[in-house]
C-alpha cells in the first residue's frame, strides 16, 4: 500500500500532462493563450468526433479552403469538455500524407498500377461472382472495423448476409472489446454498460484493472485525476502485472503473476462475503448465482469460494493476504460508491468473459451498480466499436440492434425490415475473425474485403496468417498504402478519411456521435459507403440499398432500433446536438444516463423492486458466476521463462498507419521497445538500449531494451508495444493465437518467450 499523504501537485502534473498540455505537444503545436496552432487560419468550425480511441471527445475542426488547419475540443462534448490528448490536437497532421491512397489500385504482375474506378470495382464484382459460383457464398468473407462509421458496417453486414447470403462478415473489434460484449451479455442479458463515464464525478473508489487509461484513454484518467484532486477521500486501486503511469496514481497497486486475476477477483468476493460486506437485499431481489449451466444457491456459491481465500490466493498471485482483505473491504465500503474500469488486460485472455464477469460480480455482491458513481465499466480501444460493429451487427454472430443470427426470430424482423424473403438470411454463424484468416490460410475463403483496419500488422501469430491473405484475392479500403495489409492485396480503394465524410460514431459509455464532413477527400478517394452501394448495385442487390445520404441508412436502422432497448437519436438531433447516451426512446425525450434503473431507464417496468430491473433476461435478475482460477493457455517454462504481455502507450495508436505520419508523436519515441525488469535484465548481461532478440514458438522480434522507462514491469514479465511497423520490430509476430472459447476474442496478453541479447 501506498502511503496516506497528498499527492496533489503529482496529480495535477498527471493530469496537465494526460489532457491539453499532454507531454509531446510542444509550444509550436499549441499556443495556450489562442488555441492549436492553426485556430486563427480558420474560417469556420465545423462538429466531429476524434479519431483515435472509444473515449470519443468532441472536436471541432477548424476549416480553410479544403483544408482542416486546426482542430480543438469541443467545449460542449459532455465528455471531454473542451480537454483533448496530444494524438487529437494534432489530427490535422494524419490527412495530407506522402502515403494517402489517392486513386485505385490493382496488382498486375505484382506491382501496383493505378485503375479508374470503373476497372476496380468491376474486377471486384467478378471476382465475387466468380467465388459465388464455383465455391458458394461461404468463400466470402468481409473484415471490418471500429473505426468505420455506423451507416457503413449497417450497409456492409445487409449485403453479405442478405445479398450474398452469408455470415462472413466479422471486425477487429473481435480482437479487444467480444470478450466484453460476451461478459455483459452474461452477467446482466444486454451488452455495453450500465452507466456513463459521468461516473468518474461521482465515484468514491476506483478499481482499475487490465487497462493504463493514463496512456489509452488519457482524458478519462485527467477526469479521474480532477476527481481525486477535489476530494482527498476518493481512493484508486490498480491492480497490473507491470507498473504503469497509472499505477503511479495508486493508493493500492496490486502486481500480481499474469494471468492470475481471476483467483485475486474470486478472493475479493470471499472476503466481500466473509466479512459480511455484501448487500443482502439486492442479492436477494436482483441477482442469482450459476456455475456453467447449473443454478447455484448463496451457499453453494459462497463453498465455491472458499478455495479462494486470501492466504490462498496470495500463494498463487504474489499479492499478500492482507491486502486483498484491505482493497476488498475498500471496495464494499458501506457509504462509499465503486466503479471499476478495464480494458484488453482483462479481454485479450483466453479466460476474458469469465475474468469480466467476475468484475460485474463485485458490483453486483455489495449492489453497487445502477446508480450514480456505482459502476462496472469496460473501457473501449476505437473510436466506434461500439456504435459501429457491436450496434449495427458487424460480428459474424450478431444483426444490428443486439439481435442473434442464431435467433429465428430476430432474422424475421430483420427480413420484415429490409422487405424481403427471410430465406435470404442465412442461420449459420460465419467466421470470426481468426477462423476467417484461418479458412484464407487454408484455401476455402476465395475473396476477403478488409475495410479500414490493418490485421496484416494486428493479427496474432503473423507468420501463419499473412500468405493466406496473400494468397486469398483480397481488396483492401484503406486512406493510406502500403500498410501491412494492403502490401499483401489485389486491389487497393482510396478511402476518404475521418471528417471527409459525414457519419456517426458511437463510443464506449453508450454516446452516439454524429461527424459532420468539413472537407472533401483528396483525389479520387471516396467514402466507403458509397462504395459499398456500388458494389451492392454492381451484383444486383439494387433493393437493398436504397440509399441516398448516411442519413437515408441511419433512417433505416433506426426502424431496426423498434421494439428493442437500443433505441437511437434521430439523424437531426444528432446533427444539433454534442453526442447522446443511449436509449433515447424518441427525439422529445432525455438521453438515459443509467441502464437497468429508475428514473434514467424507460424501459424499466414501474413496479420493479427498488425500481431496478436487468430487463434483459427472462427473470429481470442479474447473473453472479462460479468462475474458477484456469491459467492462460501458453504459460513459462524452462525454454521459455518469461512471459511477454503486449499494449499501448500514449503517443501512437494501433498500427501507427496515422500516428508514424505525425512527426511530433514518431520523434517522442522513434521505434518500439522491449520492457525488461532490471534484475532480469542484469542476470542475462543486457543494458539499457541493448537489442535484444524476444523468442516464442512461433517468431523472434528484436528490439531494444528499456529497463526504466514509463513502465517497469515485474520480474519475469517483458512488455512490449504492438503499434511498431517495422517487420523485425511487430511483436504479434511473436504472440500464440489462442482464443476464448466463448467471445472467440485473441489472446495478446499472456505468451511465453525467452530473451537473448542480439548477436548482429
Amino acid at each position: 500500500m501506498m502511503k496516506s499523504i497528498t499527492r496533489r501537485n503529482f496529480l495535477k502534473a498527471m493530469a496537465v500532462s494526460c489532457a491539453m498540455l499532454t507531454a509531446g505537444c510542444t509550444s509550436k503545436d499549441r499556443d495556450t493563450q489562442n488555441g492549436p496552432k492553426g485556430a486563427e487560419d480558420a474560417e469556420k468550425w465545423v462538429k466531429g468526433v476524434c479519431r483515435y480511441c472509444g473515449t470519443g471527445c468532441g472536436v471541432l475542426a477548424g476549416v480553410k479552403g479544403n483544408k482542416i488547419v486546426a482542430v480543438k475540443g469541443d467545449p460542449d462534448c459532455a465528455v471531454n469538455k473542451g480537454r483533448l490528448c496530444v494524438k487529437g490536437i494534432l489530427l490535422p497532421k494524419i490527412i495530407n500524407t506522402k502515403d494517402r491512397v489517392l486513386h485505385p489500385l490493382i496488382k498486375k504482375n505484382g506491382e501496383f498500377v493505378e485503375a479508374s474506378w470503373d476497372e476496380a470495382l468491376e474486377l471486384i464484382v467478378s471476382k465475387i461472382k466468380e467465388s459465388v459460383d464455383q465455391y458458394g457464398p461461404d468463400s466470402i468473407g468481409f473484415y471490418g472495423s471500429g473505426q468505420t462509421f455506423a451507416e457503413e458496417t449497417y450497409v456492409a453486414q445487409k449485403v453479405i448476409r442478405a445479398g450474398i447470403g452469408t455470415n462472413n462478415i466479422d471486425g477487429n473489434p473481435r480482437t479487444c472489446m467480444a470478450s466484453a460484449v460476451a461478459g455483459f451479455m452474461t452477467s446482466f442479458g444486454e451488452d455495453e454498460p450500465s452507466g456513463t463515464y459521468a461516473d468518474i464525478e461521482e465515484a468514491d473508489t476506483f478499481f482499475i484493472i487490465g487497462a493504463n487509461p493514463a496512456e489509452a484513454h488519457p482524458v478519462l484518467f485527467s477526469r479521474l485525476i480532477d476527481r481525486k484532486n477535489a476530494n482527498p477521500d476518493v481512493k484508486v486501486i490498480v491492480a497490473d502485472p507491470r507498473k504503469t503511469r497509472t499505477g503511479d496514481i495508486a493508493d493500492y497497486y496490486l502486481e500480481f503473476i499474469p494471468g492470475r486475476d481471476l483467483a485475486l477477483l474470486n478472493s475479493m468476493a470471499q472476503v466481500i462475503i466473509e466479512e459480511n460486506l455484501i448487500n443482502q437485499g439486492f442479492i436477494d431481489r436482483h441477482t442469482e448465482f450459476m456455475k456453467g449451466t447449473d443454478k447455484l444457491s448463496f451457499d453453494e456459491y459462497k463453498a465455491f469460494l472458499q478455495d479462494y481465500t486470501p492466504e490462498k490466493v496470495e500463494a498463487i498471485s504474489g499479492i499478500p493476504a492482507q491486502t486483498i482483505r484491505e482493497v476488498a473491504r475498500l471496495f464494499a465500503a458501506p457509504g462509499r460508491k465503486t466503479m471499476s474500469l478495464w480494458c484488453m488486460g482483462l479481454n485479450q485472455r483466453t479466460r476474458g468473459v469469465w475474468v469480466n464477469n467476475l468484475v460485474h460480480n463485485l458490483h453486483l455482491l455489495t449492489g453497487k451498480i445502477c446508480s450514480p458513481g456505482n459502476s462496472s465499466f469496460s473501457l473501449t480501444g476505437q473510436p466506434s466499436a461500439c456504435g459501429s460493429v457491436r450496434e449495427t451487427g458487424g460480428l459474424s454472430h450478431i444483426l444490428p440492434a443486439h439481435r442473434l443470427v442464431a435467433n429465428a426470430k430476430h432474422r424475421e424482423e430483420l427480413a420484415k425490415i429490409w422487405g424481403i424473403d427471410p430465406a435470404r438470411m442465412p442461420s449459420k454463424p460465419g467466421y470470426h475473425t481468426l477462423a476467417m484468416f484461418k479458412a484464407a490460410v487454408e484455401g476455402k475463403l476465395k475473396f476477403l474485403w478488409v475495410m479500414c483496419t490493418n490485421p496484416g500488422q494486428s493479427l496474432p501469430n503473423l507468420e501463419y496468417y499473412r500468405p493466406g491473405m496473400e494468397k486469398t484475392f483480397m481488396v483492401v479500403s484503406e486512406a493510406y498504402h502500403p500498410t501491412r495489409t494492403s502490401e499483401l492485396a489485389d486491389v487497393v480503394l482510396p478511402a476518404a478519411l475521418w471528417m471527409e465524410k459525414e457519419g456517426v460514431y458511437g463510443n464506449g459509455e453508450r454516446r452516439t456521435q454524429h461527424l459532420a464532413k468539413a472537407i472533401d477527400p483528396p483525389g479520387e478517394a471516396k467514402p466507403d459507403l458509397e462504395v459499398l452501394i456500388e458494389v451492392a448495385k454492381r451484383l444486383g442487390y439494387d433493393d437493398l440499398v436504397p440509399f441516398k445520404t448516411p442519413e437515408d441508412v441511419w433512417k433505416e436502422y433506426q426502424k431496426c432500433q423498434e421494439g428493442t432497448a437500443m433505441q437511437l437519436a434521430s439523424y437531426d438531433r444528432l446533427r444539433k446536438e454534442h453526442g447522446l447516451t443511449w436509449p433515447v426512446p424518441g427525439d422529445d425525450k432525455p438521453e438515459t444516463y443509467i441502464r437497468y434503473a429508475r428514473p434514467w431507464d424507460p424501459y424499466v417496468k414501474e413496479d420493479a423492486p427498488d425500481g431496478i430491473e436487468f430487463y434483459g433476461r427472462p427473470n429481470g435478475r442479474a447473473v453472479i458466476w462460479a468462475r474458477p482460477q484456469v491459467d492462460p493457455q501458453e504459460n513459462p517454462d524452462a525454454e521459455y521463462p518469461f512471459y511477454l504481455t503486449t499494449g499501448r502507450i500514449l503517443e501512437h495508436w494501433h498500427t501507427g498507419t496515422m500516428t508514424f505520419n505525425v512527426p511530433e508523436l514518431k520523434n517522442v519515441v522513434g521505434e518500439m521497445y522491449v520492457e525488461i525488469h532490471p534484475e532480469d535484465a542484469a542476470g542475462l548481461g543486457i543494458a539499457e538500449g541493448d537489442e535484444v532478440d524476444v523468442i516464442s514458438r512461433r517468431a523472434t522480434c528484436t528490439l531494444k531494451a528499456h529497463l526504466n522507462g514509463r513502465g517497469r514491469p515485474r520480474k519475469g514479465l517483458v512488455y512490449v508495444p504492438f503499434h511498431d511497423q517495422v517487420k523485425e520490430r511487430m511483436i504479434n509476430r511473436v504472440l500464440l493465437d489462442a482464443f476464448d472459447a466463448a467471445s472467440k476474442q485473441p489472446e495478446y496478453k499472456v505468451c511465453a518467450v525467452r530473451l537473448q541479447k542480439h548477436q548482429a
